[in-house]
């Protein structure tokens, strides 16, 4: 193998992964969030489905784009990175771009919930999702990303079905 075939190998590595500290970072964004919209719903549902929508577009946008280039990436990016030591931990894009979209799917359900008039489904869409982003700040265990290689094979087997 040549150079430039180990460094192509290498920089497409570093490219599909990230500093483990950005995601956890967020994580504690994400887990602020979700508490402040629980506490909303005791006082305004509105105000909490309104909140919740908001942390939804960030998770959307996580889904698509990637880690790097959500909101609480940027955040992480332009302000935290700078002031720590260079990591040797990264972790793979794919898990967490799929952890995102669960975050997503319990989001987006809970908006529906408080939208069309059913606040317990809200509130137990947010809880979920606040559940979900506690382990992964507090003790980092992503489960999106543990049941990511489940979907990754089910979506396998469903492409060689076809």
């Amino acid at each position: 193998m040549s150079t430039s075939d180990t460094r192509t190998i290498t920089e497409s590595t570093t490219i599909d992964q990230v500093d483990v500290r950005g995601p956890r970072f967020a994580a504690w964004i994400t887990t602020a969030v979700l508490v402040a919209v629980l506490l909303l719903t005791t006082f305004s549902v509105p105000a909490a489905a309104i909140l919740l929508g908001l942390q939804a577009t960030v998770f959307a946008i996580g889904a698509v784009r990637g880690p790097k280039h959500s909101p609480y990436g940027t955040i992480y990016a332009t302000f935290v990175a700078p002031r720590l030591s260079p990591t040797s931990e990264r972790e793979p894009v794919a898990p967490l771009k799929f952890a995102q979209v669960v975050g997503f799917a319990f989001a987006a359900a809970g908006v529906l919930g408080f939208a069309l008039g059913a606040p317990t489904v809200g509130t137990v869409a947010a809880g979920f999702a606040l559940f979900a982003a506690f382990l992964n700040a507090a003790f980092a265990v992503c489960l999106g990303c543990m049941l990511y290689p489940l979907a990754a094979r089910l979506r396998g087997t469903q492409r060689t079905a076809s």
